[in-house]
Order: structure tokens, then C-alpha cells, then sequence
């Protein structure tokens, strides 16, 4: 069974499915669990559609409870009628780490992916990856020591997913003709997450910036990037709702690292995307915005210097911050106008190669399958 809750997590599901396929050629794997649309395009039969239950915040969780309730259910029930050989949760910890504890109780094999961002904040859940995990497989380069540091030996570092798999279909010069863009000018992508709260809260400051930077530079273009798991019509009625001129803004679906190749700078929800960024070369503003309340209390709980993936592997500020009240159309066009520059744009490129080297060679995924199918035949022989 697979359990994937986030887009990110999806596609990253999606690719260990391939590549477990791949690293026992000779085997036949059934898969089936909680899935996006790519889990499913991979064929992994599915239990529970997770695109509906992508949430952002306390009182999203709150009112969704019937809906998580009920995949919990049906998931635990699958594991009781299949008996899995084992289970492979990926990240979303709120949902997995609760089934983990129910998995460990039927001594039922607990085999975690991405490993939750538990050095940013609760790591207390720690205790949890302790007991209830056998194997916790990290894509970040500093995870494996600091889960040393906590007496946890059943960790290993694979590599990140994305390394090495960030690759374009097209140029910049056929993205412009395929989106009627002019090559030549300036152009600026939007990035506001994959979650409808994030569009909701995120998008309004990004077209903010939009029209604050056209006023200053009217050469410059903007793509407005749609997550893959969103419609991109959610979008459309937000730019309609708040532009006098919504054509002018390109919509952009499925071509998202395209886009971000094409594009002179970017401001991105914070998230997976950024590290898309940082592998392309992108300059970048890393953006955020919660809810008050949500922003209050889980903000709170935030322990690292940085936000974005993007400094946290470098250790250091590469891509400026705007989070909360400082994710604001003001704010945001200020930044992005500054990346515009060509020094400052060099600059930045060099940093976020060094990035893409942090976060190890290709072949991850491989690296990945070949740990889950080594450490199922120690659990069944």
C-alpha cells in the first residue's frame, strides 16, 4: 500500500512506483492506497482520491475531519482484507503518522518517504518516526544526522527526487511561441501553490505585484503557473475578479518547470517548486500566506532559520523571504524588479547551482526502491 497526500508527494510516489517496477523487473507489484493523478497514471489502484482532501489550516481540518475520518477508515480496512507486504507512507505526517501508530499495532511493515520536516517544527513527533517507523528513507541532506542525534539508526539517505529529473520538454524560445510571449522582453512567472487556500490567499498579492511592476516596466510579461492537481478556471476567476485586463496574464498548466525555465524571475509559494526553481537556475522570491489565526499558532511553532527549501539546504538567504504580512504586492514587486537585474541575476544562478549539488546525484527514486525492496526481503525471508 502507498499513501500519498500532497502533490508533491504524488509525484514523487509516481516515480519510486517506476522505479521499484524498474528494480525488479522479474516481480509483479500490485499497488493500491491514497493517490493523486499521478499515482494513478503509474497504476496504483485507488482506495482514496486525495486531490479532494488538499487542505491548508486549522479551520479547513476542522471542517474536512468527516472526509480524512473516512479514508482513514477505508485505507485501515484495506490493509485488514490485503495484508500488504508493506506500507509506504509519503510525507503529509498529520494523516500518516496516525496510521503508522494504527500499522505498528498490526505489525504491519512501516516504510516512510520523504521524511516530515520535523526539524522545522514538532519535532517531537520524533518519538513517533521512532516507534512506529522500521524504515525512514530522508531526500534532504541534513535529515540522516539530525535523526542520528535523536537515537534513530533506521534512517537512510537516499538522495532528492528531483535531482538530476528536472529537465524541460521545450526552450524558452519554443515556450514563448507555443504561449505568444516575446522572447525577447522580460518574463516574470507567478507560482501560488497547489492548494485552493493558497491560491485564494496567495495569488491576490502576486497580481498586486503584477500591476505595480507594469507600471514601472511595461516590457515585462507574466505567466500565471497552475499547479497540475488545481483547475486552472480556480485561477481564472481570481484574475478576472481582481484585473481590469486578465489577458494579460498567460495561464500556464502542466508545463511548470517550462515555464520556470523560460522565466527571468519567479515569485513561488513556498514548497517543493522551489527546489524546481533552484534546479533550473530560476531566480526566485519565496512567498506565504496563512490565515491570521493559522499564522499565529502554527507559525509559532516554526523553530529554523528559514522558510524556503531552497535556504535550507544552502544554510544561508539565497532567495528572499516574504512571508505573512510581508507577502504583499508592494513587497513582492520590489523583489522581483531587483532580480530583473543582470548582475544580480548572475549571482543568484551561481548560488542555486550550488543548490542542485546539495541535494546529491540523479537516481534517487532507484536509490529509493532499491532500499524498500532490500528491506521487504529481510522482513519476509
Amino acid at each position: 500500500m502507498i499513501v500519498a497526500g500532497e502533490a508533491s508527494g504524488d509525484a514523487h510516489g509516481a516515480s519510486l512506483v517506476k522505479a521499484l517496477g524498474e528494480a525488479a523487473s522479474q516481480s509483479t507489484f500490485e499497488f493500491f492506497g491514497a493517490t493523486g493523478a499521478r499515482l494513478r497514471a503509474a497504476g496504483v489502484e485507488s482506495i482514496v482520491d486525495t486531490d479532494k482532501l488538499s487542505i491548508l489550516g486549522l479551520w479547513e481540518i476542522g471542517t474536512a475531519l468527516p472526509k480524512f475520518f473516512a479514508a482513514y477508515r477505508k485505507l485501515k480496512q484495506e490493509v485488514v482484507d490485503r495484508k500488504p507486504v508493506a506500507v509506504i507512507l509519503i510525507d503529509w505526517p498529520d494523516f500518516n503518522l496516525r496510521l503508522a501508530k494504527w500499522l505498528r499495532r498490526r505489525r504491519t511493515p512501516v516504510i516512510y518517504y520523504v521524511s516530515p520536516q520535523l526539524w522545522a517544527w514538532r519535532s517531537y513527533r520524533a518519538r513517533s518516526i521512532r516507534h512506529d517507523v522500521d524504515l525512514l528513507l530522508s531526500i534532504l541532506p541534513f535529515e540522516k544526522e539530525w535523526y542520528a542525534s535523536r537515537g534513530m539508526t533506521h534512517v537512510e539517505y537516499v538522495g532528492h527526487p528531483l535531482a538530476g529529473n528536472v529537465i524541460t520538454a521545450y526552450d524558452r524560445e519554443e515556450f514563448c511561441r507555443r504561449h505568444k510571449l516575446d522572447p525577447a522582453r522580460p518574463i516574470i512567472s507567478l507560482l501560488p501553490g497547489s492548494r485552493h487556500k493558497e491560491l485564494a490567499r496567495i495569488l491576490p498579492p502576486m497580481l498586486d505585484a503584477a500591476e505595480a511592476i507594469s507600471q514601472q516596466r511595461s516590457d515585462v510579461q507574466f505567466v500565471v503557473v497552475v499547479a497540475p492537481n488545481r483547475d486552472p478556471k480556480e485561477a481564472e476567476q481570481i484574475i478576472s475578479s481582481r484585473i481590469s485586463q486578465p489577458t494579460s496574464f498567460r495561464l500556464i498548466h502542466h508545463e511548470t518547470r517550462e515555464a520556470l525555465a523560460a522565466s527571468d524571475a519567479a515569485a513561488i509559494a513556498s514548497g517543493t517548486a522551489t527546489l524546481e526553481a533552484a534546479l533550473l537556475g530560476t531566480p526566485m522570491v519565496i512567498v506565504y500566506k496563512e490565515s491570521p489565526i493559522n499564522w499565529h499558532v502554527l507559525g509559532s511553532l516554526i523553530k529554523v532559520e528559514h522558510y524556503g527549501l531552497v535556504n535550507l539546504i544552502a544554510e544561508r538567504r539565497v532567495a528572499t523571504e516574504l512571508m505573512q504580512n510581508d507577502c504583499n504586492g508592494e513587497r513582492m514587486a520590489k523583489e522581483l524588479l531587483e532580480l530583473l537585474n543582470a548582475d544580480r541575476q548572475r549571482t543568484i544562478r551561481a548560488e542555486l547551482q550550488r543548490v542542485g549539488e546539495k541535494l546529491g546525484d540523479a537516481d534517487a527514486s532507484r536509490r529509493a526502491a532499491e532500499k524498500i525492496l532490500s528491506f521487504i526481503e529481510s522482513t519476509t525471508t
